[in-house]
C-alpha cells in the first residue's frame, strides 16, 4: 500500500471498522456486542479492499521490510496503540496519534514463527513514481518505533 500525498485525496480516505466483542450481560439476560477501539480493520473507501500483510514473506522492493497491501487473502487485523500516554482511552477521536500493528507469523525467509511477533505499520520518506504519480511505500517492521510509525486520525464522517 502506498501513501500518495499530504493533501486529502481519494487515496487518503480509509474507513475504520471496529472489531465487535461479544459479552454476556447477566442483567439483560442476553449477549451484547461492544466495539473495541484497539482492534480494527482499515478499508479503502473507493476500492473496498482491506489494508494488511500477506501471510507469507513478501518483502517491499525498496526497504525489504514486510510488504503492506490491499488484497483478498491478507491478514487485515490491526491493533491500535495510542502513541502518547495522555490519550490511552478506549475510543478514537480526531487528532489522536496512534501506532498500528499486526501479528506476523512468518519471517522474511518464509519460516513459520510459533507465537508470531508484532509488526508496526510504517511510512518512510523514500518516494517512487508510477507514471506521473509519486508515492511513499508503506511497510511493517519490528524495529524501534519513530515518527514514521505514528498515524494521525482525522475523522471525516461517522456512519
Amino acid at each position: 500500500a502506498f501513501v500518495s500525498s499530504q493533501v486529502l485525496g481519494p487515496n487518503a480516505l480509509w474507513k475504520i471498522i471496529f472489531a465487535k466483542n461479544c459479552y454476556y450481560d447477566s442483567h439483560k439476560g442476553q449477549h451484547d456486542y461492544i466495539y473495541d477501539s484497539h482492534n480494527i480493520k482499515i478499508q479503502h473507501i473507493d476500492y473496498y479492499k482491506y489494508l494488511g500483510i500477506n501471510s507469507g514473506s513478501y518483502k517491499s522492493p525498496i526497504s525489504e521490510h514486510t510488504e503492506v497491501s490491499c488484497g483478498e487473502y491478507y491478514h487485515t487485523d490491526w491493533k491500535v496503540n495510542h502513541s502518547r500516554l495522555e490519550n490511552s482511552q478506549r475510543y478514537l477521536k480526531s487528532n489522536d496519534v496512534v501506532n498500528l500493528s499486526t501479528k506476523k507469523f512468518y519471517d522474511n525467509n518464509g519460516e513459520y514463527i510459533n507465537d508470531g511477533y508484532e509488526a508496526f505499520l510504517r511510512s518512510h520518506d523514500i518516494q517512487f513514481s508510477i507514471g506521473n504519480d509519486t508515492f511513499q511505500e508503506l511497510v511493517c517492521h519490528n524495529e524501534r518505533l519513530g515518527g514514521n510509525d505514528e498515524w494521525c486520525i482525522e475523522l471525516i464522517k461517522q456512519d
